[in-house]
Parts: structure tokens; sequence; C-alpha cells
């Protein structure tokens, strides 16, 4: 008897929603070849604030994508067709030859956008943050499981191959021992002061701000590391959480964060994650550690949201003035020439839709929820208030 699960490669046409870096990214990633894909994506609509901005961008990332083709004709590939652009949103929404809607407008947009592509009758992908606050998240999952269509949160880094590694040395191998604390930090650097006041980086009313831009990458590192890596419901409650938020204009600039999670059967000692995200900064490349009872594993790479690996060191800390003779273990991902990975997140999407479900079991929506509602605490202790808030 069958298992009534699809096994030929799924395909999904999909319509983009902006233009804008986190956009250009994602469609250049489904429009790279790739050998023996795990899904097929057509990018057929793309939604704009204007013909101008959207036909600028498709000229530049098509005319990219056939630049980057091979030079040898034997290896060369069709180029993939052009998009319609609409000067809407709208557009896309009611475009037949549209399976999912990606969302990478603005934060303060994505409310808007999911109810309009749910209603109708689409299938959503939405950037983190899902939305801005934890009871509009609710009425984006809400409304799409009345619609009984697919809906996921895009953090693209939770499909990198790196936490499947992470968690196979952590719960797995148990490599390092009893995870004790972890610390990271996500900075990226903004030209805050040289950004028009409207800049979605710098206007409130748009959800602006490090916490819910950079400070999400930081709290989904914690969560799966310190809540072994459970998500959503499963996930277990911290028993304490303090921040403290750099407001300016409206914004958090930089936050710090502490999470503290409890005494478990599979951990006898108190958990703690050391957080902090900054628009001042940058990160270095190693931008953060776990400190098990065994060893530790350091993550290194451009950015917290493209991790390059981890380096594994078993046993404690040499002394001071002594020599470190322990052996270092480098895991890194395997990732395709050009390619940043947000072709990983798009698979897994298509091969649930594919199969008929409706969310996601590495990124399903309650822990969208979960992560939201954290967030909201975390803006309360800092009082960072936005608008959609009242």
């Amino acid at each position: 008897m069958g298992s009534g699960v699809r096994t030929a490669t799924p395909e999904l046409r999909w319509g983009i929603l902006g233009t804008g870096w986190i956009s250009t990214m994602f469609a250049k990633d489904l429009l790279a070849p790739r050998s023996s894909p795990s899904a097929k994506h057509t990018i057929t609509a793309l939604g704009s604030s204007s013909l101008e901005k959207g036909n600028t961008f498709v000229e530049k990332v098509w005319g990219e994508s056939a630049a980057a083709a091979p030079p040898d004709p034997e290896q060369a590939w069709p180029p993939p067709p052009r998009p319609v652009v609409y000067a809407d949103y709208q557009g896309v929404y009611h475009d037949g030859s549209v399976d999912i809607v990606y969302i990478g407008t603005p934060h303060s947009l994505h409310r808007a956008n999911c109810l309009d592509a749910i209603a109708a009758g689409k299938h959503v992908l939405c950037e983190k943050p899902l939305t801005i606050n934890a009871r509009e998240a609710q009425e984006v999952v809400d409304a799409a499981r009345k619609k009984g269509v697919f809906i996921m949160e895009a953090v693209w880094t939770r499909f990198s191959p790196l936490f499947a590694a992470l968690r196979s040395e952590i719960i797995g191998k148990k490599s390092i021992g009893q995870v004790e604390r972890f610390f990271m930090d996500f900075g990226n650097y903004m030209p805050l002061e040289s950004l028009p006041t409207s800049s979605r980086l710098r206007d409130p009313a748009l959800g602006a701000g490090a916490l819910l831009d950079i400070g999400i990458y930081t709290l989904t590192y914690a969560s799966l590391i310190m809540g072994d890596f459970q998500v959503g419901k499963a996930h277990p409650e911290p028993s304490r959480v303090t921040s403290s938020l750099s407001v300016a204009d409206g914004i958090d600039e930089s936050n710090a964060i502490v999470l503290e999670y409890p005494t478990t059967s599979n951990c006898s000692r108190t958990k703690t994650a050391i957080l902090s995200s900054t628009f001042r900064y940058r990160s270095a490349e190693e931008f953060a550690r776990i400190e098990g009872s065994g060893g530790t594993i350091t993550i290194f790479g451009p950015a917290g949201s493209v991790p390059s690996g981890f380096r594994r060191v078993e046993g404690p800390q040499p002394g001071f003035g002594e020599a470190d003779t322990r052996e270092v273990h480098t895991y890194t991902v395997e990732r395709p020439e050009g390619k940043l990975g947000f072709f990983w997140e798009a698979d897994a999407v298509a091969l649930d839709i594919a199969n008929g479900r409706t969310e996601n079991g590495i990124m399903p929506v309650e822990e969208s929820l979960r992560i939201m509602k954290l967030m909201d605490g975390i803006r309360r202790q800092g009082g960072l208030v936005y608008p959609q808030d009242d």
C-alpha cells in the first residue's frame, strides 16, 4: 500500500510582493540553476508600488541571472521566463498563474498582504517578522486556517543545514555534554542618520528597529539550542526573560536579551542565553558560542542570518598559561556558489504544499506565534510601542 506522499518533483509558481533587498535575494536563489533540485520554482508575477520599480527589478534580477549562465553552450540552461509585473499587489493575488505569494514588503504591510493573499485563496510565505505583534499574527493564522491555505513565516535561516548538524552534535551525539550557556551577537551596521525618516529602518510606523529586523535571529538560535530544538507548543518556556532596549526616535537601535531556561530531565542546571543585536556595529565573523559541560561550539559566518559553519572543541578550556591541545572539528555549510540559501526554504514549502500540508514542521505557525509573543514582551519591558499596538 502506498504512503500517499508524492514522489515526483513538485513545482510551485510564485508571485512576489516587494522589490527590496530580501525579495531580490529570494528571487535570485529561485532563478539560479541547481543540479537535482528537490523542487522546481517559477516566478510568474511581481507586485510593486509602480510599474517602473517593478520593471527595473525584473531587468536587474533576470539580467544578472542570464549573465551568470555557463559560457559552455552544452551546459547552458534555458533562461527563466520573466514574470508579469503589476503596479499593485492586487494583480498578484488574482493572477491565476500564481500558486503562492512571497511577501517581502516592509513589516507594517505584512498583516494586510497576508490577509489579502489568503482571501484570494493563495498560499503564503511571508518574510519575518510575520507581523508587527502577536495579535496581528494570530489574525493571519486564523484566516489561513479558515481558508485552508498554506502559511509560513519566512525565517529562512532555520532551513540551513547548519541546524540539522547542530542538532546532531547537541542532541544526537551529545558531543559537548549538557548545554549550559549560549552567547550570540548580531550586529548589522546601518547609517541611520543618513537615511530618510520614511525608511523602513527608521520609521516606527513601518515596524523599524533592531529587534524585529535582526534580533529575531538571535531569538531563533537561542530557542532551538536552549530548547532542545523543540518548536511551537512543545518548546519549554523560559523561566525568566530580561531585556534592555536602546530606544531613540521611536525604534530600538540596539537591544540585549537574557533568556533563562529551567532545569529539566535532560539538563540538571539552569541554562542561560545572552543575546544582543544592533544597527550600530557589525558583528565579528564568530558571532555565537554554545558552551556545554563537555565542550564548546563556535558558530561563524558573514552574519547570523548567513551561517557558514561551526567549530567544535571537546573538553574544558585550558587554564591560564596552559597549552590548548584540544582537537578542533569544523563543520562547513555546503552552499552552491552564488546562492545564499533561500532555496532550502522554498523547496520545503513546495514539498509541504505538494503533500497537502498547510504548515511546515520546521517553522510551524505555533512557533511564529510563540516568538512573536516573546518579542511583544521584550518590547513591553523596553517601553517600545508601535502604532499597531494600540
